[in-house]
């Protein structure tokens, strides 16, 4: 999957819990729950969201990795297996 392939797909779950937020809204290296106006548990919804797409494990000590957009496409590109 490619980096626009994971962004899309960061941005696509964000949007299910924040739909009104607009990607060109986003500061790519912004806190995430800020911009978005994401409380705990919506922040919750959207890394479960994340972990279901991707077909990842995001333990909670690593959701601190994922706080912004940036982030969130780097840690999934060291996640996600590539195709050979």
């Amino acid at each position: 999957m490619s980096q626009m392939e994971t962004r899309a797909a960061v941005l696509n779950a964000l949007r299910h819990i924040a739909p009104e937020v607009g990607e060109d809204e986003l500061d790519p290296a912004g806190n995430l729950r800020e911009q978005a106006d994401l409380d705990s548990m919506d922040y919750m919804n959207f890394i479960v969201a994340l972990g279901k797409d991707f077909g990842v494990e995001i333990p909670e000590a690593d959701y601190p990795r994922l706080a912004t957009l940036d982030g969130c496409v780097a840690y999934l590109a060291e996640r996600v297996p590539q195709p050979a």
